[in-house]
C-alpha cells in the first residue's frame, strides 16, 4: 500500500514547503477512514493548525511526528470530534464530523478507540471495571458477555492477574496496557494513541511497541499514533507524517522518512541540534 504526495515544483524551496505544507493525494484503490483537509485551528491569538492536510490509510499504522506545540494532540482531538476546526474538513468514515448532528457524531465515536498519555483510567474503578466501562455505557450486552470480552482483551495485554487492582496500585506501563485494552473493547475501526510511550523507560516502551504491532496484526484497523519517540516511530510505523508549525511538511513510508533529505525532517529524526528547528 502506498500514497502519492502531491508533486513539488523543482523551483519550490524547502522554505516554501515549511510555509505552505504538502498535500497527500490518496492512491486509487487505497481506502481512508480518516481524511483531514486544510484544517485550521486557533486558540485566541495562537495558531495551532494552520492548514493541515493528511489522509490516513486503512489497515496501517501511521505515526505523526513533530516538535512540542505543533498541533499533534490537537489533531487527534479533531479526529475524535472533541474539537471543531475553525475551517477545513474532518472526514471520518465518509462523513464530515461537523455537518452531522451530535447523535450521529457520538455513534461515530463508538467506532474509534483512543489511548491517552496517562491511560486516563478512572481512579475509583479497578482495572476490570475501567476496561468494561465502554461496553456497559454504549452497549446492551449482558455481564457474562461483557466479562468474556473484557477478560479476552486483558489477557491480550497481560493484565488478567491485575483485574482487581486500582490505577493507583499499578505501574505506568500497566496503566497504558489497561488503557489499550479499554480502547479495543468496542472493536473500533480507528485506534488513536496520544504519546503512548510518555513516561515509560526504554524497555517498557519497546514492549508497548511490540504490543501495538501484535494487536494491529490481530485486529487490523486504522492506527494513528502521535509520539516524540523516534525509536517508536521507526519500529511500529507503516507511514510517517511530519508536522511543523501546524502543517504537514513530509509524508511517506517509514524508510522514506528516515532517509529524507529535507533538512527539518533529517534534523528532527536524528535529534541533531543543527538545522531549521531551534529553541523558539
Amino acid at each position: 500500500m502506498s500514497t502519492n504526495v502531491a508533486t513539488i515544483d523543482d523551483e519550490r524551496t524547502y522554505e516554501d514547503i515549511y510555509a505552505q505544507g504538502v498535500i497527500v493525494d490518496p492512491e486509487p484503490g487505497v481506502d481512508h477512514n480518516v481524511r483531514i483537509r486544510e484544517v485550521k485551528k486557533s486558540f485566541g491569538s495562537f495558531d495551532v493548525l494552520t492548514g493541515l492536510n493528511l489522509n490516513f490509510p486503512d489497515n496501517a499504522i501511521t505515526t505523526v511526528l513533530g516538535p512540542s506545540g505543533t498541533g499533534k494532540s490537537v489533531l487527534l482531538k479533531h479526529i475524535v470530534g472533541l474539537l471543531e476546526p475553525d475551517s477545513g474538513l474532518v472526514e471520518v468514515f465518509g462523513q464530515d464530523l461537523w455537518r452531522i448532528n451530535d447523535k450521529d457524531r457520538q455513534e461515530i465515536r463508538k467506532r474509534m478507540g483512543i489511548l491517552f498519555q496517562d491511560g486516563a483510567l478512572f481512579g475509583s474503578m479497578n482495572i476490570y471495571d475501567n476496561v468494561a466501562f465502554p461496553l456497559r455505557k454504549h452497549t446492551h450486552k449482558r455481564e457474562a458477555e461483557i466479562r468474556k470480552i473484557v477478560m479476552g482483551h486483558l489477557d491480550e495485554v497481560g493484565l488478567t492477574k491485575a483485574i482487581s487492582k486500582f490505577p493507583g496500585e499499578v505501574s505506568g506501563g500497566m496503566k497504558k496496557r489497561a488503557g489499550f485494552a479499554r480502547a479495543l473493547v468496542l472493536n473500533p475501526s480507528v485506534v488513536m494513541f496520544d504519546e503512548p510511550d510518555s513516561g515509560l523507560d526504554p524497555v517498557r516502551t519497546s514492549l508497548l511497541n511490540d504490543l501495538i504491532l501484535r494487536m494491529h496484526a490481530e485486529h487490523g484497523g486504522t492506527y494513528v499514533l502521535v509520539t516524540h519517540d523516534i525509536r517508536t516511530a521507526r519500529k511500529v510505523s507503516d507511514y510517517v507524517g511530519v508536522v511543523w508549525k501546524g502543517k504537514l511538511i513530509h509524508y511517506g513510508d517509514t524508510e522514506e522518512a528516515f532517509n529524507s533529505d529535507m533538512p527539518f525532517v533529517r534534523q528532527f529524526l536524528s535529534g541533531d541540534s543543527v538545522g531549521p528547528l531551534g529553541m523558539d
